[in-house]
């Protein structure tokens, strides 16, 4: 019995369907689902509020077409207007060298403390209660926002570059944690059940076949925490006075009120974007693959 006949042989069953024909003349049956129902209503719950929304804002007055205009004069302002009041293009690109040198201390600390912890943290090489303690810990540590354990550091060591480094490493500890114990799980259980057999110790399994086996994805794994880390360190040179490029961007924006220097720096911090990302594909596909 096909799908049709199975329908039509059941009436209740053809009441909740929608028929439909094709092109080609046949009926096409598509039974409407209680999820699909929940979902349709959802969405027409929050295009309906979201219309009261906007007709229920205070805009204060505010003439809508002169605010349309003044924003496209601002951006066009801030991204067309290369013009520089404030500091220069070479401290421009010496506050990017800070900004990076945080990424890179972070990353580099945070890296060797995963490695180490990420071995203990797999279940292939170690006992499942201390896998399981060290993934249950990393996983707090991964909840809270980078933003707030550089702040809860900031009690302790003041707001500056030393609460940001500290903050950006737990949280990358946190996260390279779990990508390093995932790759070095993923590896193959009898090349490691043949060294056991072959009378190998811990530290000749893991210098012999885990690390050579999985250094691709380890080191993948850490170029892309690199790139995330130079983000953050943009934002807390913002948010915790870290100083670097954020810093600035913060200035130009909250002290000075120059949009010009704050299209300057997303330009800068834009580029610097895109070459950390050709780097990383370059040296990936020149030394890991």
């Amino acid at each position: 019995m096909n799908i049709t006949e199975s329908v039509v042989s059941n009436p209740i069953q053809l009441d909740k369907s929608r028929l439909k024909r094709t092109k080609s003349g046949k009926i096409k049956v598509k039974v409407l689902r209680r999820s699909q129902v929940v979902t349709n209503i959802t969405l027409v719950s929050l295009v309906i509020l979201t219309i009261y929304g906007f007709l229920s804002f205070n805009y204060k007055n505010i003439n809508f077409l002169e605010a349309v205009n003044n924003t496209i004069t601002n951006v066009r302002t801030m991204f067309l207007d290369s013009a520089l009041n404030h500091f220069t293009l070479s401290e421009s690109l010496y506050q990017i060298l800070i900004t990076m040198g945080l990424a890179f201390l972070t990353t580099v600390i945070g890296g060797v403390i995963s490695l180490i912890l990420g071995l203990f943290a797999a279940k292939n090489l170690t006992n499942e209660k201390v896998s399981n303690v060290i993934k249950g810990f990393v996983a707090f540590i991964r909840a809270v926002p980078t933003i707030l354990w550089v702040l809860i550091f900031a009690v302790a060591a003041g707001l500056g570059s030393v609460a940001a480094v500290i903050g950006m490493t737990f949280h990358t500890v946190g996260y390279l944690i779990k990508a390093f114990s995932e790759s070095i799980e993923e590896l193959d259980e009898g090349v490691i059940e043949a060294l056991k057999a072959s009378g190998a110790s811990w530290w000749q399994i893991v210098f012999q076949a885990i690390l050579p086996s999985t250094a691709t994805y380890l080191l993948a794994w850490t170029f892309l925490r690199f790139e995330i880390n130079f983000t953050n360190a943009v934002a807390m040179g913002a948010a915790a006075g870290a100083g670097g490029i954020g810093f600035e961007l913060f200035m130009a924006s909250g002290f000075y009120f120059d949009v010009r220097e704050v299209g300057f720096i997303t330009y800068l911090i834009l580029a610097v974007a895109v070459l950390l990302e050709i780097l990383s594909t370059r040296i990936k596909n020149r030394y890991l693959y």
